[in-house]
């Protein structure tokens, strides 16, 4: 009877032991590191997503916010060591909050592919924009040419070049994938007041809530001569104030405009009406970071 029970005892023991070799083991992690700068408060109705590429794939890295002083409110995120391994980019993009889809949106904003344990992210990947704007260039002229007559002229502002006597495009931008849109701005007093979004640099923008009656010329650009938003007048003045070309994520969540913005330049005190005037590059406003794995 002894040796009965010291079989069975033995029996149960290696059925044990076959059961503990066979049980799946926990998944092991890894930590994914991010240092970017020049990223901007979104608000609560947007929020950053970090995804990996892992097999032609985007898998999740998780979100963050970005506070008032370009603070990243995550810098390390936990991920499953195997696609972490094996993963060749890192892209960041722009989501909905809340966000009712689990894939990635249309606004890529900066990207890189890993060299070893290491990504550098620009606007510049092909995962992102795909170019990093060093051959932009901008020209505009103040004028007013919808409300019909030759006053209130450094009361507009439209993105041509008038340098050879005809109108013709003064902006060169390159083309922008989907999820993006170029914007025009004049900060007047202080405040940035859009002159409309537009994808052609040769074809009206998309909007003319300031402008008067009649039309205007076939460019990006605005007449404020009507519906001043609070705090300013129609018309006014446009001497002294700043032009901007800004890139916009698309569907844009704020009426300010986006950190990206390749174009700017002070409008001369002694402005003249329909004298060409030039943009200056400003590519220093361009997020940049390391994705770290």
């Amino acid at each position: 009877m002894k040796k009965v029970l010291l079989l069975m005892l033995g029996l149960s023991l290696f059925l044990v032991g076959c059961d503990d070799d066979d049980s799946p083991s926990e998944p092991t992690t890894s930590s994914l590191s991010l240092n970017i700068s020049g990223l901007e408060d979104l608000g609560s109705s947007a929020m950053y997503e970090g995804w990996i590429m892992v097999d032609g794939a985007p898998k999740t890295t998780g979100t963050f916010s970005v506070d008032a002083n370009g603070n990243l409110s995550e810098t390390s995120f936990t991920i499953n060591s195997d696609d972490l391994n094996s993963a060749t980019a890192f892209i960041l993009t722009i989501e909905p909050n809340p966000d009712p889809s689990p894939n990635p949106s249309d606004v890529h904003i900066i990207a890189g592919d890993f060299s070893g344990s290491s990504a550098s992210l620009s606007v510049g990947h092909g995962a992102a924009l795909g170019d990093d704007f060093s051959t932009s260039a901008g020209k505009y002229i103040l004028a007013t040419p919808t409300n019909g007559a030759d006053t209130d002229e450094n009361s507009g502002i439209w993105f041509l070049d008038l340098s050879s006597g005809s109108p013709s495009v003064g902006l060169t931008l390159p083309t922008l994938p989907a999820g993006w849109k170029y914007e025009g701005w004049t900060v007047i007093n202080g405040m940035p007041v859009t002159s409309g979004t537009f994808t052609s640099v040769s074809s009206i923008d998309e909007a003319d809530p300031f402008s008067g009656t009649e039309a205007g010329p076939p460019f990006p650009g605005e007449d404020y001569l009507n519906n001043a938003p609070t705090g300013l007048s129609f018309p006014t003045d446009l001497s002294g104030g700043t032009a901007v070309i800004s890139i916009e994520p698309d569907p844009d969540n704020s009426p300010n405009p986006f950190t990206l913005k390749p174009l700017v330049k002070m409008i001369p005190s002694n402005a003249v009406d329909h004298v060409t005037y030039t943009l200056d590059q400003n590519l220093g406003s361009f997020p940049t970071g390391t994705a770290t794995k």
